[in-house]
């Protein structure tokens, strides 16, 4: 196969035949601007979106420059803004026309635009409906269903966009009412990152920051789809495309931002010039094959140092920074390229080129997203990353390291400020010192937990801070009976959507505030902040007029319940933290003063300022006082590789979805559009098993554990995919991720890696 058509998505398959960005990319935000409707203040908001002093996007969390760009929104971060201030809204009348078995008859999409939730509500069995309330009736029916509880039997979920401010008071709320269950977004994305980096570099966060991206030679690219995802991220790729920075990605899928890009603030680009070559070389590797891929870089990688003279490894920085070479070194003369080939589905030449550019590269980056973490044996997946980097000395040091790109906005910053379910990881004493009180000290509930204890009953209440929670987690199907039977269930939100269609015992739907609203306190208009995908904390101001008089802060709504819940305590002063978030801040900094060092006087920090970081330092805080090299006990992140009839199932998000909102049903940068209820196959793989376009198909989980998984109806719709697997669409697909199938450390779910078997169910459509 060409370079070209290495880096080319197949043209006998669905594809976009123009580059991520381009015009593409502002009709899509035309379309949602259209459909939503916004007020014209919407434009105001774009323009500070991201900017020192502005609005931090309520999307991804990829960082903000010290010296934006005119327009440093992207498409996806601008879908949401508009989303957010939709003119639409969702009013107490709207609940008084349909019960809620109506609405469940809705789609994902067609429940949010519905539009914005104007008042505080609550459930009334007796119609099926939800009825208008007041802040004081919920806050004190929601205050006496916890007093009534256990409170080990109660979790706290927090959605990945909940600010710095909203997350510390979260946490402490959890911790003075008795438990540490307090799972979140990164225990379904980005949880094997916190756990696997922390075992081998003392740290679980990425080492890079944006200035590294000046300096590198080569970034390694796994996993992760820039172009949907983060597509802020492709200016900085550009940029070190053309300064000559090479760039290999392994990806099941050929994804469009990482093959091209045309920057649609570059005139030039969007009527003349060319689109940028992203990807010298991009490779299909099988789901699962990541750890093959980087058993034979690193087997190749040493046969080169061997081969010439001991000149390729760092062996200074081995010697006095790292553990473990020897019994990696071992491993892999064990370990065969046959197996290498099988697992990756790649050939040992396409390996060794690319062993030899990095080992020729003197700054690499390491760049990866969920394609790694989402699978059972995902922590060994970074852990082989982790390897690679370590044999040329490639974390700590000016324009290397390892940079995972993460979801939501804050979504790494909620675990800094003690959104943990792990008391280990939170200063439990200094928590006890400030506010007179002695933490639980179990480990929580992660949403594996949660899960978990919705189907066997021990779990009988949650708050839900945000999110589309029944949605995004696995086993969905056989979970959503077990809603019904909560206690308590207790849903924040900005919109309407599925989680809040499922109420328990007694149900209260609250809303709240977008970020890009203003926050009017007693002190003022108040600043949240937030802590992107390199480290670096940003203040957030808001100031559109907020969609509802009767909009409540996620910081209001949380000091409301707990005033109600928990006894007077003089250390614990909700009203007055309500009243200017600039105390909260305090609160972090004392709490953790080695990362928020005079945090209030540095909230708009150009770029924001960074809260440190060992491993980038080359502090290495793990068990040995050394960054940890590890031996690969399997080539494959599976927990189970397919056989027979069985093939592994990839869940994908589309280019108008931001995890489980769907802003529409164009997947416009794979080259498919319509519905969603779609599985995608390779024509090979469907000429194999006597597949047609269009046949409808059942897809079954292969996990055999006595329970059930099917997604039914589905339409083929053949694909640029390797062999042995298909992909659909998250969360249409969660039904078929069994609960108990997760990465082995982290509990992160295997989304990226299930087995199922295909039913044809007959018709063609």
């Amino acid at each position: 196969m060409s370079k070209s058509e290495e880096s080319s998505q197949r043209p006998d398959t669905p594809h976009y035949e123009n580059a991520t960005g381009g015009w593409g990319s502002l009709k899509g935000v035309s379309r949602i601007l259209v459909d939503q409707k916004p007020s014209p203040g919407v434009f105001h908001t774009l323009m500070r979106q991201n900017k020192p002093g502005g609005h931090m996007c309520t999307s991804c969390a990829w960082t903000k420059p010290a010296q934006p760009h005119l327009f440093e929104f992207c498409e996806n971060g601008a879908k949401a803004t508009i989303w957010d201030l939709t003119r639409d809204r969702c009013t107490p009348d709207f609940f008084a026309r349909h019960s809620l078995a109506e609405l469940r008859g809705l789609s994902d999409h067609e429940l949010e635009k519905t539009g914005r939730l104007t008042h505080p509500m609550r459930y009334d069995p007796s119609s099926d409906r939800y009825i208008e309330t007041t802040w004081e009736e919920a806050f004190a029916g929601i205050g006496a269903k916890l007093r009534e509880l256990d409170p080990k039997s109660a979790v706290f979920y927090l959605s990945g966009k909940g600010s710095l401010e909203t997350a510390y008071l979260y946490a402490l709320f959890a911790r003075l009412y008795g438990h540490n269950n307090l799972p979140d977004s990164s225990n379904m994305c980005h949880e094997t990152t916190s756990v696997a980096l922390k075992k081998v570099i003392g740290i679980g966060v990425g080492t890079c920051v944006l200035s590294d991206f000046d300096h590198c030679d080569l970034i390694l690219f796994f996993g992760q789809n820039t172009g949907t995802n983060s597509p802020r991220f492709l200016h900085t790729l550009q940029t070190a495309k053309e300064r000559g920075c090479k760039m290999i990605t392994f990806n099941p899928i050929r994804e469009r931002g990482l093959v091209e890009f045309a920057n649609p603030q570059n005139p030039a680009q969007m009527t003349v010039k060319p689109a940028t070559r992203i990807s010298d070389i991009y490779l299909q590797v099988r789901p699962g094959g990541d750890i093959a891929v980087l058993a034979g870089l690193c087997k190749r990688v040493l046969e080169l140092d061997a081969e010439r003279g001991g000149q390729i490894l760092d062996r200074a920085f081995i010697e006095e920074h790292t553990t473990g070479l020897d019994e990696l070194m071992a491993r892999l003369r064990e370990v065969s390229w046959e197996e290498i080939e099988k697992e990756s589905g790649l050939r040992r030449e396409e390996l060794n080129e690319v062993a030899e550019i990095y080992a020729t590269s003197k700054n690499v980056i390491g760049i990866y997203g969920m394609g790694l973490t989402q699978h059972v044996k995902g922590w060994l997946n970074l852990a082989m990353f982790v390897n690679l980097l370590l044999l040329r000395g490639n974390i700590g040091r000016k324009g290397a390291g390892i940079s995972p790109v993460r979801g939501h906005s804050n979504v790494q910053g909620q675990r800094t400020v003690g959104v943990s379910e792990k008391p280990e990881n939170v200063p439990l004493d200094k928590l006890a010192e400030l506010f007179g009180f002695e933490p639980p000290q179990e480990e929580g509930r992660s949403t594996v937990d949660l899960v978990e204890g919705l189907l066997d009953g021990s779990v009988r209440g949650l708050i839900s801070m945000g999110g589309n929670l029944a949605r995004a987690i696995p086993d969905r199907a056989r979970a959503e009976e077990a809603w019904r039977n909560l206690d308590l269930n207790v849903q924040v939100a900005t919109k309407l959507n599925r989680s809040h269609l499922l109420p328990g015992q007694a149900t209260w739907l609250l809303p709240c505030l977008v970020r890009a609203e203003e926050d009017m306190q007693a002190a003022g208009p108040q600043v949240v902040t937030m802590e992107d995908s390199l480290s670096m904390i940003h203040g957030s101001l808001g100031k559109r007029e907020p969609a509802s008089p009767h909009l409540k802060s996620e910081v209001t709504i949380i000091a409301g319940i707990a005033k109600a819940a928990l006894p007077p305590n003089p250390k614990v002063k909700w009203d007055e933290w309500t009243g200017d978030y600039g105390l909260i801040r305090d609160l972090i900094e004392a709490t953790y003063p080695d990362k928020f060092k005079n945090f209030n006087g540095r909230l708009f920090t150009p770029g924001g300022f960074h809260r440190g970081n060992s491993a980038r330092d080359r502090e290495w805080k793990t068990e040995s006082g050394k960054a940890q090299f590890t031996a690969p006990e399997s080539l494959t992140a599976l927990g189970e590789s397919p056989e027979g009839e069985e093939v592994t199932l990839i869940t994908l998000r589309s280019n108008d979805q931001f995890n489980t909102t769907i802003y529409g049903y164009s997947d416009r940068l794979r080259g498919l559009s319509g519905a969603r209820d779609i599985v995608l196959i390779n024509p090979e793989e469907m000429a194999r098993r006597g597949l047609s376009e269009g046949q409808l198909v059942t897809l079954e989980c292969a996990v055999e554990d006595g329970a059930e998984r099917v997604v039914r109806g589905l339409r083929v719709v053949p694909y640029d995919l390797p062999d042995s697997c298909v992909a659909a669409y998250y969360p249409e697909a969660n039904p078929l991720i069994p609960v108990s199938y997760h990465d082995e450390l982290s509990k992160t779910p295997a989304y990226k890696g299930v087995p199922v078997r295909i039913h044809a169910d007959g018709a063609v459509r």
